[in-house]
This record gives structure tokens, sequence and C-alpha cells, in this order.
């Protein structure tokens, strides 16, 4: 009889050709390819995709060198999962630009290069979706396992060597560890040396002091470590006293309006399963994400808004805005739940079973719980039409103004809160720290010809002294950027609030006629 594969003997195979050339196939092939590799094998698909990760011709963390004649070509993993090609002599004098040799005499590998480029910064971004996705799988290894896959891979080590892990030695408590130059450090800095039979796993604020949690984020901003997606910085969901209330289900996202198509992509990005809704008489699961390792499944209910066909729907009658509902928890095993695309509530057959009853919001793990509010908060931050500044009219026939105006400029949800966090700290680094503030829900800017409140979570803009709204779209905003520490990558809307706030702060320079036409000429 056959020996059944081991992972650590499919390795190399996965990880080959390791040339700069290798190409990022098509998602469907990716998918297809894993489901019949780990039916053959027996492996599980999430070992197979830890494995398969390509290096792309890169010899270290983060690096490709390829000689072109009398010159090397050095393509580098620089921030926010950007690619940047440089050039050198053989003597490792730097170049300004592509060498004229190189132009006319390997035209066809500067092109793989280039694409090489394109396929490493597809990759990495896929890659930090999948890493981000551990927290709630709790996945270990044993440390040689997670050195060889995470710290000197050399694309996975350019996310894993931003984050902080968990390392357990057998019998001990876990100590939270930050990799520097190719150790792994303790919060003060001290190296820890692993036995072989430690393991490592994602490290979650949930699971710490807020003490250790502040004290991270203190370290990594003294290194200036720039962490690939939100850990230190995490936003952490609890149990309210109205969830406890209502028993089985959190209405802390409901009575939202979305953008489905917004949404419908922020679902497949978070691991979630959704169906884009038609103006039919149809009926429709909600939006759910399946966790197997806790045997639980998480759904998200929403509905389809508007009967206008073509208002509310686009050419081929897909809804165009959804209506939130509640978040709910059930056995992974349970009935499904549908409801019809335009509404109605949601149930399924055999509802009177124990086993097809929602779990007690209070027995569904802490971690799981803040994962999956997380991932909804996600999605109604930004996909709301709250966030557009060109909605302050409501949308079609004004319907949702009034929804408009209290997300725009009403309390802050957890991201928001997080984000007012890291702006209580970054304020006093700004050059315009001394005509900025921070209140309740805005960022204050006090500018030569108006007073800006900039929201928190929205990020539109109130203008005083009588409240008056102004409109700028991010694409007006981009004023002259300040280099600005930011301790993780992904906060689009942070990135947004600074650009304004800094537009904003020399108002008397802002030249756009439709910015100028609001503001006036009041001070």
């Amino acid at each position: 009889m056959p020996k059944k594969p081991r992972a650590a003997d499919l390795t190399s195979k996965l990880r080959k050709p390791s040339s700069f050339r290798e190409r990022v196939p098509a998602q469907k092939g990716i998918e297809k390819a894993l489901e019949a590799v780990a039916e053959r094998t027996g492996i599980e698909r999430s070992e197979l995709e830890e494995l398969g990760v390509p290096a792309f011709g890169m010899t270290e963390v983060g690096v490709c060198r390829e000689t072109l004649g009398d010159y090397v070509a050095e393509l580098r993993v620089v921030e926010r999962g950007k690619t940047h090609l440089g050039w050198f002599k053989a003597d490792g004098k730097p170049q300004k630009s592509v060498p004229k040799a190189v132009r006319e005499n390997h035209a066809e590998d500067l092109k793989e290069l280039k694409q090489a480029a394109k396929n490493i910064e597809q990759m990495l971004a896929a890659q930090k979706d999948r890493i981000d996705g551990l927290f709630v799988e709790q996945k270990e290894w044993r440390v040689d396992q997670f050195v060889e896959r995470y710290l000197q891979h050399p694309l996975i080590g350019v996310v894993a060597n931003r984050l902080i892990w968990s390392l357990t030695e057998p019998g001990c408590e876990p100590v939270s560890v930050l990799p520097r130059s190719g150790a792994l450090t303790r919060l003060d800095g001290s190296v820890v040396s692993p036995t072989p039979e430690a393991t490592v796993r994602m490290w979650h604020p949930i699971e710490a002091e807020m003490s250790e949690v502040l004290a991270w984020r203190e370290r990594l901003e003294e290194l200036e470590v720039v962490q690939p997606f939100k850990q230190a910085h995490r936003e952490v969901y609890l149990l309210t006293d109205a969830e406890r209330h209502t028993g089985t289900y959190s209405n802390r996202f409901a009575a939202h309006v979305l953008k489905q198509h917004q949404f419908n992509a922020l679902c497949s990005a978070r691991g979630w399963k959704n169906t884009l809704r038609l103006m039919v008489d149809d009926e429709y699961p909600p939006a759910t994400k399946w966790l197997p390792k806790w045997g639980i499944r998480a759904e998200y209910w929403v509905e389809g808004l508007g009967g206008e066909y073509g208002t509310d729907t686009n050419e081929a009658g897909t809804y165009l805005y959804l209506g939130t509902d509640q978040v709910r928890f059930y056995p992974i095993e349970a009935a499904t739940n549908s409801a019809h695309a335009g509404g109605g509530g949601y149930g399924s057959s055999g509802t009177d079973r124990t086993e097809n009853q929602p779990l007690p919001i209070d027995q569904v793990p802490p971690l799981v719980l803040s994962e999956v509010l997380r991932d909804v908060d996600l999605f109604v931050g930004v996909a709301s039409v709250g966030n557009d500044p060109n909605w302050q009219d409501g949308g079609p026939e004004g319907r949702f103004r009034d929804y408009w105006h209290s997300y725009g400029f009403g309390e802050l949800s957890g991201s928001a809160v997080s984000r007012k966090a890291v702006l209580e700290r970054l304020l006093p680094r700004l050059k315009i720290r001394d005509v900025c503030s921070l209140s309740d829900r805005f960022l204050v800017v006090k500018g030569k010809r108006r007073t800006y409140k900039i929201h928190l979570g929205s990020a539109n803009i109130l203008m005083e002294p009588n409240d008056q709204y102004l409109c700028i779209v991010p694409a007006q905003s981009q004023a002259k950027k300040e280099q600005v520490f930011l301790p993780f990558e992904g906060d689009q809307r942070l990135s947004i609030i600074l650009s304004k706030a800094l537009l904003l702060a020399a108002d008397d320079k802002i030249t756009d006629q439709t910015i100028l036409s609001q503001i006036g000429g009041a001070n």
C-alpha cells in the first residue's frame, strides 16, 4: 500500500518554480488545484494553502535579485505591500533608472520582472487576508514549522515579521513575542530561545490585559513597525447588556443601508458566503461565515431595499442597496435559514428542533463573537451609504436622508473608536497639531476661513458655526501629504480623514472652486 504523503514532503514541490517569472494563476484555477490535491493526499486545504505560497525567486525576505548583463535588478517589497524595482551596476553602484543596455538587450526579462512585481503584490494582498483569518482559526505550529513557513519564507516573512505571536512552552503560560532581526523578542526587547517542543499561534488582544495591549502599541511605535493589518490596535467587541437581553442575536449593526455590490465584495474578502439579491420572487440565505474550528456558523441578516426596477436595481435587476438586521450564531449543522429577496423575515424548516435553534449569544466564545462583529462593523463602516459625501440628499427620492445624517455624524462604531485612539497619539506629531483637536465624535480643524469637524466614522464634514455640510470627495482632498507614521495598514478611512485635515488646515490655499463655493469667505 503506497505511503500517504506528508505535508513536509510536498513543500518543495508546491513552491516550485522559484523563479521571479512565477505567475499568480487565476483564482478559479487555484481553487480547483487545491481541492484536487487535498482530496488526493488527505492533507487539509488550509495546510496546502500555507505550504504552496511561492517565493518568486526571492532568496531573502522581501528581496529578489536578478543579473541582466552588467546590471543587477533588485525587486524589493516596500511599504504597504508595494514593490520597488531598483538597478545596480555589478560593483553595487545604484542607477537612477532602467539602464539603456537592459532596455535594449533584455527587454523580455525586463517585462517579466515588472510582471513579477505585480504578481508579488497580488500574492501579498491575498496572504495578508489569509493570515488575518488565522485569529479565529487559532491554528498552532511547532516552532520549527513556524520559522520555516512564516518568519523565513521570502514572501510570507514580509507579513509575519511585523506581527505579534503567542509562544507556549509545554506546561507554561503563553508569552507574546515579536520577531526582530531573526529572533523572537519579548515586550522589553529580551530574546526568547524556544525549545523544539514550543508551539506558536497568532496573538489576539482579547486574550491579554489592557496594559499589555497598550505596551505592545508603544513598543511597535518605538520600533516604527507598521503592522500589515490591525493586531495591536485591533478592535475588541465584548458582549453588551442589550445582547444579553435579546438572548440569541445582536442588533448592534441593524438598520443600516449598504451598497450591495460593495458589501458582497467585502464578504468575499473576509471569508463570508453571500449571494447578490435580485428583485425576483425568490429566497436567499443570509450572509454566512462558517467557523468549523468552533462548530459554529454566523449569519448577518440582510434584505433588498426598494421596489422600483431600474431605480432600486441595476439593469440586471440586482438590488443596489440592502437593509441590515440581526447577527446570529447557529450550530454549524443547523438547518439553513432563508428569506425573500425583498424581506419578510428569515426562517427554515424544522425550526422547532433543538439542533436548529440559534445559540445563546452569551455561549459564543468571546474571540468568535469579537471577530464576527468586527467583520460586520467593517461591512457597515465601508459599504454604508452614510459614508458617501454625495448622499446628502438621501439618495433615491430622499428616502435615506435621515439615515445618512444619523450615520454620517452619529455615535462612533468600534472601528471609529479605535481610529480616535490612534489619532490621539498621532496628532502631537503632525505639523497641523496646533490647529487640530479631538471631540467626542470629530477631528476638529481650525482653518484660516472656517472651523471644520471631520466625523471619525464616516469622514463627513460639518463647518462651524452653523454645522453647514461640506462635501469633499476623496479625490478632491489630495493635499500635499505629510509623512506620518501609521501603526497599521488597511484603514483607508483614517487616511481620508488625515488628508482632509491637511487640506482644511490650509483652507486659504485651496483653489478647487467646488470646495471654495461651499466654504465662502467667512472667518
